[in-house]
């Protein structure tokens, strides 16, 4: 395999999950009488670039469908988030009512409705349909389509450049990642601004956040792999930031390297000389990642097993793809856990790809009472157990698995 990026050969291992189902691939009742596609789940580094990826085997047409169940309205958190997201740049980058706003992966309208109410023109791109039909129903114009050059180039020319533009959680998510980024230097105005957040490849490997690998993440960044990407394509880094959503992301600020005028802020150096410290440009860095994601799965499997054997009963929260990727490593099935309980309709009364565990609405777990619940999206532990606090009144208490096993009463 040849990195996406700079087309070097990909001769250093990263991670082994072996195989699995796409992440967001939720069955139905009838689906679970069919055969299910998995797919080998083995990511590599590039020791030319540096960007870690994974073996491509599934197109982002089989990703990413029609009836794609992943809407980001459902976390109050990255509402929140978001909606911060929105006072910031505004008041950051002077926005108003003659500006534009985008956002690439708008999904369900989560962001953009924030834009809106503000009064800032904005619309949106969203390739899946049951997404982009949610945030139509905020009001928000969607343009139903993949990114990329050719799209950037036909709003260019209907005048829709922008001042601003936001991808979330999706650079990560684009298997041509050059044809991506080198969409936003077209998209961008000539001083617009272009702000991207993803998973930081440095906190998954220091926190073993393996569970943050599937097929839908073609890549797993660094600050360092970015750079390089961004200054072979067009645009240029500026400024970063570090959040917490996600397990611990990275916010860049990015504009087109022919016209920007933005300062570089010393952000940009110092973080690019902590992950030089930390070993990203060496083969080092990403030995060993196996031997702490084997341990995870180890670890949870034998608290499963256990609570099995004493007769306790296992319930898990949020069907989330880090869920699906931590249960088809770990090779759990409702045996050991009974049900899921997630908040999005499109997603209950399916079943988890690969495992097969039924996906429930939240009442289930006030009905069945379970001993233990497994917070699948342990990034959002917090609100999670604010959100299911009442368990404790029958003496239920919580599970996260990763970064490692932790019991909370």
């Amino acid at each position: 395999m040849k990195c996406r990026h700079c087309s070097a050969d990909l001769t250093l291992p990263f991670l082994d999950l072996g195989s699995a189902p796409p992440s967001n691939a939720y069955l139905t009742e009838a689906a679970l009488r069919a055969p299910e596609v998995w797919y080998p789940l083995r990511l590599l580094a590039c020791q030319s670039c540096w960007l870690v990826q994974t073996e491509d085997h599934a197109g982002r047409e089989a990703l990413f469908t029609d009836d794609y169940a992943y809407f980001s309205s459902f976390s109050s958190s990255w509402l929140a988030h978001s909606q911060r997201y929105v006072s910031d740049m505004t008041a950051r980058f002077g926005l108003h009512a003659a500006s534009l706003v985008s956002e690439v992966a708008a999904n369900d309208g989560y962001l953009l409705q924030y834009v809106q109410q503000d009064g800032i023109p904005c619309y949106g791109i969203e390739p899946t349909a049951s997404t982009a039909a949610a945030a139509r129903q905020k009001g928000i114009e969607i343009v139903e389509r993949f990114f990329g050059v050719a799209l950037a180039e036909e709003l260019a020319a209907q005048g829709r450049q922008v001042d601003l533009v936001a991808a979330n959680n999706v650079l990560a998510h684009v298997p041509d990642i050059n044809d991506f980024v080198r969409g936003f230097a077209r998209l961008l105005k000539p001083q617009g601004v272009a702000t991207f957040e993803f998973p930081h490849l440095m906190r998954m490997v220091q926190e073993n956040q393996f569970d943050t690998a599937y097929h839908e993440h073609y890549s797993y960044l660094s600050l360092t792999a970015v750079q390089r990407v961004f200054s072979a394509n067009g645009l240029s880094l500026f400024d970063v930031e570090e959040h917490q959503t996600h397990g611990g992301s990275l916010r860049v600020f990015a504009q087109r390297s022919d016209t920007g005028s933005h300062p570089v802020k010393g952000s940009v150096a110092e973080l690019l000389q902590r992950e030089l410290q930390a070993g990203i440009t060496s083969p080092a860095f990403y030995a060993g990642f196996q031997t702490k994601t084997n341990r995870v799965k180890d670890d949870f499997c034998a608290f499963l097993i256990e609570a099995k054997r004493e007769g306790k009963r296992v319930a898990a929260y949020g069907a989330a793809a880090k869920g699906n990727t931590l249960m088809n490593y770990a090779g759990v099935r409702p045996d050991l856990l009974a049900f899921v309980v997630d908040r999005n309709p499109a997603k209950q009364n399916k079943f988890m790809p690969g495992s097969r565990i039924p996906i429930v609405a939240e009442d289930r777990l006030k009905s069945d009472r379970p001993d233990y619940v497994v917070i699948l999206p342990w990034n959002l532990r917090v609100e999670v157990m604010q959100q299911l606090d009442y368990i404790r009144a029958w003496g239920g208490q919580f599970v996260t698995a990763v970064p490692g096993l932790q019991i909370t009463r």
